[in-house]
């Protein structure tokens, strides 16, 4: 299966699907603590979707966190 967070190829095999929490762990290195938003294939994802939301072979996901400034 192959997905894309942010852009980025990930591999992961024969897996044929896995959900959006275990995707995150991929993109994350460190557990995060901050505020993020996550799309799959253009469509928002609920945080307490994480777990059920499943990605597929060719699916994008796009993490978004907030930038300060003014």
């Amino acid at each position: 299966m192959n997905i894309h967070i942010n852009g980025k190829a990930y591999s992961l095999g024969n897996e044929p699907q896995i959900s959006v929490s275990s995707a995150l762990t991929l993109h994350f290195i460190e557990p995060q603590q901050s505020t993020f938003a996550v799309a799959l294939n253009g469509d928002f994802v609920g945080k307490a979707e994480y777990d059920n939301t499943m990605v597929k072979n060719g699916d994008s996901l796009d993490i978004l966190q907030p930038i300060q400034g003014g």
